[in-house]
């Protein structure tokens, strides 16, 4: 019979004693059974302190040995209707074999709700049915959380060294394992957020791969063979396929009515929201239509549209809070307090993009000044406290900032925009409006003609803004943005859009401003504009010879509005052909013109016309 033992030296303990042979019964120094042999010759494991006679030795029982493969935490289940995201795929695979031999880190970087956490379970996922030895699924938001259980699997790996006692040191020598093991690795840290933490963390060996995700846009996570791949929202495809897959598992496919390429552009393609909007169809039994109509509309907040009961792919929280979770630690960012107001301000333009030189406005640093959180000192907040602050909102993935991108180097997702506009309290948006509308009025191009591409960007900007906030823009008189916005589109000859466009105010104002509003008369006045640029020139005489004599009426015939409305009379009766009656109209604006500009001294200025109404 043979028996295992590993004593303190060799077979012999401190007093060199024997081993126990068959059938002779060792009791432990407390008198507790430690083993009972017998001589039937089957093979006895040891465990305990040991007394034989008068011999004391220690036996330990022997490991059971590793049960390969292991799996460590809990890997996330695959999304009903996962979307492999081959471009994405490619990108991570390509990195990671450009390391060769050696272990590479690739780093899943996006925002909220993009799929980081779901493509690094496709992969674990992938690792397990391959047969993988090891695959460690870490939530790695605090760095205790990765020494725990790297500290497990060191245990479970049986890692030289780790024997429970110090959890530190055990998850030291899993690192230590995983250098020179032969066996197979994956190890996935999910969700860092803190690098400098999480820096002394990152295992590394021949045999082993470790993918992370974080919503960080960082450069403190790359570097020691660590590549970003960045993870941004599904593909207008994919998008499609999801929703079309996903509602067909349900047998709700007619619910989409053809529209899941609109559904999925409303939602900005963000693959958190289209799985808790799918959700909400199927259980709601909404069509994409009628889903439309309340996504559109502005009484209702994100969480009633994407609600957390429709979170069925275990996202763990509602779309708003996934989007903003990161705001906290920006705002702790760079100027302290500062990211907040930026992102307000940054949530009521274009998500397409607006020009960093807005930045530079006054009208805008005035405002971050005046919202400097109490015990801040009251500095002047210039360019590069701002610059800042977008870039600790970039890297948290609240905003995209790309300085390469012409006249639209800040840009948002639609859906983190409003989450933004939910959550700012509504006695703000007066103190938000006015100065994004007065820094949109100082950044606009004069003459604008050399610089269309960023006039249209400018314009994308202020009918956004009106959109957000319209009541504020036009209180007691309409903010001066939105006339130079649309006299813009005249300018560009974008006429059909200009009609609109004034058509439009001309209704606001109906419903807004008194009809003898001097802002009201120049609405109709440009309207009329747009009308003669389209060559309706009839409909054009009628209403600006209604324009004029109201303006007459009320500002007087020698106002800088009065002697615009009668110029743009005078070219319609030309565009028509009747110039003896545009003569006198015209006559008058000379004489007017002439006799104003005799009366100012030579060195002095003259009063230009206001620019509120187009020529």
């Amino acid at each position: 019979m043979t028996s295992r033992w590993w004593q303190r030296s060799k077979g012999e303990d401190r007093g060199g004693s024997r081993a126990p042979t068959a059938g002779e019964r060792g009791i432990s120094a407390g008198e507790r059974l430690g083993l009972g042999i017998s001589g039937d010759g089957n093979r006895t494991d040891i465990a305990g302190d040991l007394v034989t006679g008068d011999k004391h030795v220690h036996a330990a029982a022997a490991p059971a040995p590793v049960a390969w493969p292991l799996r460590v935490g809990a890997v996330p289940l695959l999304a009903t209707a996962f979307q492999p995201r081959p471009r994405l795929r490619a990108a991570i695979d390509a990195a990671r074999n450009a390391g060769g031999p050696a272990v590479l880190t690739q780093v899943l970087s996006g925002g909220g709700g993009v799929g980081k956490s779901q493509l690094a379970a496709a992969y674990a996922t992938e690792a397990v049915g391959k047969g993988v030895d090891l695959v460690l699924w870490i939530p790695a938001t605090e760095v205790q959380q990765i020494v725990t259980l790297y500290a497990q699997a060191a245990r479970l790996v049986r890692a030289p060294g780790a024997d429970g006692a110090d959890p530190l040191a055990d998850a030291r020598s899993f690192l230590a394992w995983a250098a020179t093991t032969s066996r197979s690795w994956l190890v996935v840290l999910d969700d860092v957020t803190d690098p400098d933490a999480v820096g002394p963390w990152w295992p590394a060996g021949p045999n082993g791969w470790v993918l992370s995700t974080s919503r960080l846009h960082d450069v403190r996570m790359t570097g020691g063979n660590r590549t970003r791949i960045d993870v941004d929202l599904y593909t207008p495809e994919e998008a499609v396929d999801y929703l079309e897959t996903r509602l067909a598992g349900e047998g709700a496919g007619h619910l989409l009515e053809g529209r899941a390429g609109l559904l999925a552009g409303e939602l900005g393609r963000l693959p958190l929201a289209l799985g808790h909007a799918a959700a909400y169809l199927v259980n709601e039994r909404l069509t994409a239509t009628a889903y439309l109509q309340r996504l559109a509309d502005s009484g209702r907040h994100l969480d009633e549209l994407l609600p957390g009961w429709a979170d069925t792919e275990r996202y763990g929280r509602g779309v708003a809070a996934a989007l903003l979770l990161s705001l906290a630690a920006a705002n702790r960012t760079g100027p302290v307090g500062l990211a907040e107001h930026v992102l307000r301000v940054v949530a009521l333009l274009d998500p397409a993009g607006h020009p960093e030189s807005l930045w530079r406005t006054d009208a805008l640093l005035g405002h971050l000044t005046e919202q400097r959180p109490d015990g801040v000192p009251r500095e002047q907040v210039t360019w590069e406290h701002a610059r800042s602050a977008l870039l600790a909102l970039d890297r948290y993935h609240l905003i995209t900032y790309d300085p390469r991108s012409p006249h639209q180097q800040i840009r948002i997702h639609a859906l983190t925009a409003r989450a933004v506009r939910e959550t700012t309290p509504a006695a703000h948006q007066p103190r938000l409006a006015l100065p994004i509308a007065d820094a949109l009025n100082e950044d606009w191009p004069d003459p604008e003609e050399p610089h269309r591409e960023l006039a249209a960007v400018l314009r994308a900007n202020t009918d956004t803004l009106h959109v957000n906030v319209r009541p504020h823009l036009w209180s007691g008189e309409v903010h001066f943005v939105l006339f130079r916005a649309g006299n813009s589109l005249l300018r560009v000859g974008l006429y059909s859009t200009a009609h609109d466009y004034w058509q439009f105010m001309v209704r606001l104002a109906s419903d807004i401003l008194a009809p003898d509003h001097p802002d009201t008369l120049t609405i109709h006045n440009n309207l009329a504009t747009a009308l003669s640029r389209l060559g309706h020139h009839d409909q054009a005489l009628n209403l600006k010879v209604q324009t004029l004599a109201a303006h007459e009426r009320i500002l007087g015939p020698d106002h800088p509005e009065t002697q615009l409305a009668r110029n743009n009379l005078a070219t319609t009766y030309h565009y028509l052909g009747r110039h003896h009656e545009a003569l006198p109209f015209a006559e008058q604006v000379l004489t007017l013109t002439f006799n104003l500009s005799a009366a100012v001294p030579r060195r002095a200025a003259v009063s230009r016309p206001s620019r509120r109404g187009c020529v």
